[in-house]
């Protein structure tokens, strides 16, 4: 499980996150929602250790990891999905997935086969440059990245910004078959309501730095999370 207690965050004198709380749990999907700008990707860079945070804490399996380099959380089994994905667009695909081999050990660097029966058109591209793709196929292969690093906890923001509607489908399949397995913690920062409706277990929607509502999948309300996030 990864547990963010009351952290704070700050560039320079402006405060990005003010005292944000956050759980993730393995075989659940958590939603951040919530408009442009409120602090839903600075708290998951400072999740995977990015940003050094001001106060409170970033707990992963009871251990206390606030204090850790990126890397270090990674060898620990956390992935990142950065918005914009992030590729190496002079690297092949295949490249592309071999550099998710950094923080394993040398008998686990093989791309897994969940890769290629999530995102199919990964292994028929395997040579090509990450450039060339698509923006729809660039997004697969940055979450196939994620995965080649056998994450406990994935974490995913906005992976529909700018994709096409087939593709989003594919990804939200990939989310809900990651989430079956039982044993990966999700985080998906998200503004595509329905999309995080139909995946999300457990609901936070973010403004100016803090979180300002929550819920889970028992009380969901679509039309009371699109009144938060419209705050």
């Amino acid at each position: 499980m990864l547990k963010v207690d009351n952290i704070s965050l700050y560039y320079g004198a402006a405060q990005a996150l003010r005292g944000v709380s956050l759980t993730a749990e393995p075989g659940k999907v958590t939603c951040v929602l919530g408009r442009n700008g409120v602090g839903k990707t600075s708290l998951l860079r400072a999740m995977v250790g990015q940003y050094p945070i001001a106060g409170g804490a970033i707990t992963f399996d009871g251990v206390d990891i606030s204090s850790l380099k990126p890397y270090e959380r990674a060898r620990r089994g956390m992935s990142f999905v950065p918005q914009g994905r992030e590729i190496f667009p002079l690297l092949t695909v295949e490249q592309n997935l071999k550099t998710g081999y950094a923080p394993l050990k040398r008998d686990q660097r093989n791309i897994p086969d969940d890769v290629f029966s999530l995102f199919p058109v990964l292994q028929s591209m395997l040579g090509r440059r990450g450039g060339d793709l698509s923006g729809g196929q660039q997004q697969q292969l940055a979450i196939g990245r994620a995965l080649v690093m056998r994450p406990k906890v994935l974490l995913l923001d906005e992976p529909t910004e700018g994709i096409q509607p087939s593709i989003i489908k594919d990804i939200g399949r990939a989310i809900a078959y990651l989430r079956s397995l039982g044993t990966i913690a999700i985080v998906l920062v998200e503004q595509y309501l329905d999309f995080a409706c139909e995946l999300g277990d457990n609901f936070a929607v973010m403004d100016r730095g803090a979180v300002k509502f929550t819920c889970d999948r028992s009380n969901l309300d679509p039309g009371e999370i699109s009144r938060a996030m419209a705050l």
